[in-house]
């Protein structure tokens, strides 16, 4: 079964080419190389190619399909003129310096015009394969992963009106909570929303601080969720963490640390130190409270799972928070050192032994061993 309906599927190849074709004919034709035909021979003799091909296929009753077809047309006349002027005489160097300026700028404008016509397919198509709940689990991944392809091209102020028209924040943070979506649909979905945050950070970091996108995270309680959570914690920073603090959700995160998936615990761990490290000192104290210094130690002294498994995940778990903490933006240089000695106040109850409290109190105070 195809993925996309044929004329469609068709129509995409053809665009996608001469979009290619139209950047590298933009790149290589300019006023400053236009003495040297042969930098942009190849990109103009592809172009023409394509133009000719693509002449029916662009000649539809979609305007912005017949004005491509015009914009190709026009450039095509251009390029023939280009041609025109071989020279080296003032009138003819002046022609043609002219000529390829106007060609590297139609044909920049040939592709600012494809790639604005392909985003409205694909967003279009995005949001009808997410809110058919008959799609099949493999095409909803697809979509999700060619649109963070496209986000991760950079911001594009066009582009974001048209995820924003179509309300595609909103949609996937319903995907989240949608009970007929399988969890690797979900984990793309919270992918997703963490490559909008970092393609536009003043429009999406608002939407994901007011919905209930962070709670969904948490609730999934998996490996990948908890990774896309301390990606969020990195980008936002303190006020996400303030709103995790006042939703209550500093003991689920810290909970994960005795989760028997070992990938949870591992992306837990990372989320915790994150939160060390950026938190204030209430954030801290909380996790300090509901006995994160005590699970670190237990996740310590663990040594039933090998090394290959494990990859020492939890080397030294207890130095590092408190380093964290220490090196920290949240907290001043006095909370600094009040959290410390906490820490190992904790550290000296927790301990088994005398060796073990003497170890990791070192650790903390000089950092680990080599």
């Amino acid at each position: 079964m195809d993925d996309l309906p044929t004329p469609k599927h068709r129509l995409l190849t053809l665009l996608n080419s001469l979009k290619e074709a139209s950047k590298v004919l933009h790149t290589t034709t300019n006023p400053f190389s236009f003495h040297s035909r042969t930098d942009s021979r190849a990109a103009i003799d592809t172009l023409l190619d394509l133009e000719a091909k693509a002449h029916a296929t662009l000649s539809s009753v979609d305007p912005t399909l017949r004005n491509l077809s015009r914009m190709l047309s026009s450039l095509r006349t251009l390029i023939d003129k280009l041609h025109k002027h071989h020279g080296y005489s003032p009138r003819s160097l002046l022609h043609r310096y002219v000529t390829a300026y106007k060609i590297s700028h139609l044909a920049r404008a040939v592709e600012s015009q494809i790639q604005s016509y392909i985003d409205r397919l694909n967003i279009r198509d995005l949001v009808d394969t997410l809110q058919d709940q008959q799609q099949q689990q493999q095409q909803q991944v697809k979509v999700l992963v060619e649109f963070r392809q496209r986000l991760s091209q950079g911001f594009d102020l066009e582009f974001q009106d048209l995820v924003l028209r179509a309300k595609v924040f909103t949609l996937l943070e319903c995907m989240l909570f949608e009970n007929s979506s399988s969890e690797r649909v979900k984990e793309e979905a919270a992918m997703t929303i963490a490559a909008l945050v970092k393609f536009n950070k003043n429009v999406f970091v608002g939407l994901v601080l007011m919905g209930p996108t962070i709670k969904a995270l948490i609730a999934m309680a998996s490996g990948c969720s908890v990774r896309v959570l301390s990606s969020l914690i990195r980008f936002i920073r303190s006020p996400l963490v303030d709103e995790i603090l006042c939703s209550g959700e500093i003991p689920k995160i810290v909970g994960f640390l005795r989760s028997r998936d070992l990938g949870l615990r591992v992306a837990a761990l990372d989320c915790v130190l994150e939160l060390g490290y950026i938190g204030r000192r209430e954030v801290v104290e909380a996790m300090l409270k509901i006995g994160l210094v005590e699970i670190l130690m237990d996740l310590q002294r663990e040594e039933g799972c090998c090394e290959s498994d494990c990859d020492f995940a939890f080397e030294c778990c207890v130095s590092r928070f408190a380093i964290q903490v220490e090196v920290g933006e949240g907290l001043s240089g006095e909370e600094k050192r009040e959290v410390k000695s906490e820490i190992l106040r904790i550290v000296k109850e927790a301990s088994k032994s005398e060796a073990e409290f003497a170890t990791v109190s070192a650790e903390i105070l000089w950092g680990s061993s080599p």
